[in-house]
Parts: structure tokens; C-alpha cells; sequence
């Protein structure tokens, strides 16, 4: 009986040590570690336009307090945070300095140390003006054809698609911007972000996207064009991580009510700026950005 009864010990004995080690090992696997220093590159829809608190250094550059490069930054806490995104930025704006309201922002690689060890870059969607021509023209073409895609076939000429085809120069051009990091950051683990939904898959709400019924539908394959070429610069470079936002952000377009992560065609001053992610946008990024870490 004493016997059986140490027995008993030894085993409960090794299946508690096993035990404790995997959760051991669980618990590493899960952990993020900590940066030595992170910067963040990009676009408006990196930097945040009017989510409160903005940052006013350069004024112009409209960079938020809370977008998802600092979420992130709060979270994995790198011993040097360095956010130099700033709104209406494209790829050209990595290597030269981009006049802003009331400055100017330096090139954004000017940022990049041989001792950065993360970067995410959100970039491309201003390249050729593919944002800006969207919003810019669409709700304006929206009267002429409710129920059509006027936007769609305004840029359609010849039978091409000239937004879509503009997009093929810039997977060239963010596969310049990653050859571009690697080669200052060499050792840096360096995400690239897609772009969320604006529109929904189905369904319209044109007090809030007033787009035509059928360029709600355009407007999605835009997105998904580029958001591929993205993803194919990353496969391309081999040394980056491509973090897919459309999907991740399914319910959360710009029709989704309180649930949105858009802001519609109306700018909120103390919110965020029309056509812009706001607060709860940043934060589904950054826990996507954060689940890429982990």
C-alpha cells in the first residue's frame, strides 16, 4: 500500500511538471517581444486625420494620438516609438519630404535606423490619385444614375478600367518602398497593412456613401484590386508580412452604424475626418497588427 501510494506521488509529481511546461510554453509562444525600436510609415489611414488627440508637429500631417501605430506601440511597449505617417502620402513620399498644411514632413525613411527592429508601412492608396479621384468625383455622379455605376464607367475608357490599371504601378511602387526598408532596417520585422472596406458587400446608405447603387460594388473591387497588389509586392519581397484588413473588418464598413470603422461623407471634428477610419477602426488594426506579432 505504501508503495502504490508513492507511485501515486511520482506520477501526479511528472504530470504537474508536464503540465506547467506547456503552459510555459503556451504562455511564450503567445508573448510579443518587446521592440527596440518601432516605426510606423504611411498614409492618412495610418496616421488618423481628427481622432482625437492630434498631434500638431507638423500641423497638416493630421496624426492621431490613438491610431494604430500608437495602440500598438502602447501594447508591446518598444523602447523607441517613432510615427512619422502623415495624411495624403504616397509612395514618393519615403524618400522626399511632403509639404503639409503649416511645414513640411521629412521623408519618411528618414526615420529608419540600422537598429529598427519593426516597421509598418500603410501605403498606396494615394498613388495616382486613386482615393482622391474616387471620392472626389462619385458622390457628384450619383444624381445622374441612382440605381447605375456612373463612377465605374466614368472611369472607364476604351473598355479599361483606368483606376484598376493605375494600381499595377503601384505593387511596383511599394515593392520599391520595401526593398527601400530593408535596406535601412535590415533587421526589422515589417508589416505591411491593407486597407479596410469602405462599402459594404451588399446593400447601400446613401445619406452616408453617396454612391450609386452600382459603384458600391465597383468601389469594392477597387479596393480588393488593391489591396491584392499589396499582398503580391509583399509575396514578391519575401521579407515582409502582408496584414489583410478586408476581411478582418467585415461589418465594420462605413453603412455599419455604431459598429462602423469608417467614417461617412460627413467629417466629425472631434471623431474623424469623411471617408477616414475612426477611433474603433485603429483599434480592429491594431489587434489584427498585434495578432501578426504574437
Amino acid at each position: 500500500m505504501p508503495s502504490r501510494r508513492r507511485l501515486l506521488i511520482v506520477v501526479v509529481s511528472v504530470l504537474s511538471t508536464l503540465l506547467a511546461a506547456t503552459a510555459t510554453a503556451s504562455a511564450s509562444a503567445t508573448e510579443t517581444v518587446r521592440p527596440r525600436h518601432y516605426v510606423a510609415l504611411g498614409d492618412s489611414y495610418t496616421s488618423g486625420p481628427l481622432i482625437p488627440l492630434q498631434r500638431l508637429n507638423p500641423f497638416g500631417c493630421f496624426r492621431s494620438t490613438a491610431n494604430y501605430p500608437s495602440l500598438v506601440a502602447r501594447t508591446v511597449g518598444p523602447a523607441r516609438f517613432t510615427d512619422v505617417s502623415c495624411a495624403g502620402a504616397d509612395t514618393t513620399h519615403m524618400t522626399r519630404a511632403q509639404q503639409v498644411t503649416l511645414g513640411r514632413n521629412a521623408p519618411q525613411f528618414d526615420a529608419l535606423r540600422a537598429d529598427t527592429d519593426l516597421v509598418t508601412l500603410g501605403i498606396g492608396g494615394n498613388d495616382h490619385g486613386v482615393f482622391g479621384r474616387i471620392v472626389g468625383t462619385c458622390p457628384e455622379l450619383r444624381d445622374s444614375d441612382p440605381t447605375g455605376a456612373p463612377c465605374q464607367e466614368h472611369f472607364t475608357v476604351d473598355g479599361v478600367d483606368t483606376i484598376k490599371a493605375a494600381i499595377a504601378g503601384t505593387e511596383r511602387n511599394v515593392a520599391a518602398v520595401l526593398a527601400g526598408i530593408h535596406e535601412r532596417s535590415p533587421r526589422a520585422t515589417v508589416l505591411v497593412i491593407g486597407y479596410p472596406r469602405i462599402a459594404p458587400p451588399t446593400g447601400t446608405c446613401p445619406d452616408v456613401l453617396p454612391f450609386a447603387d452600382g459603384d458600391y460594388v465597383w468601389l469594392n473591387s477597387v479596393e480588393e484590386t488593391l489591396n491584392a497588389a499589396l499582398e503580391k509586392a509583399v509575396a514578391e519581397d519575401g521579407g515582409a508580412t502582408f496584414v489583410d484588413m478586408y476581411p478582418a473588418s467585415l461589418g465594420h464598413d462605413a453603412c455599419a452604424g455604431r459598429a462602423a470603422w469608417i467614417q461617412g461623407k460627413n467629417t466629425d471634428p472631434l471623431a474623424a475626418a469623411s471617408y477616414h477610419p475612426r477611433r474603433s477602426g485603429m483599434a480592429g488594426v491594431a489587434a489584427e497588427v498585434l495578432s501578426h506579432l504574437s
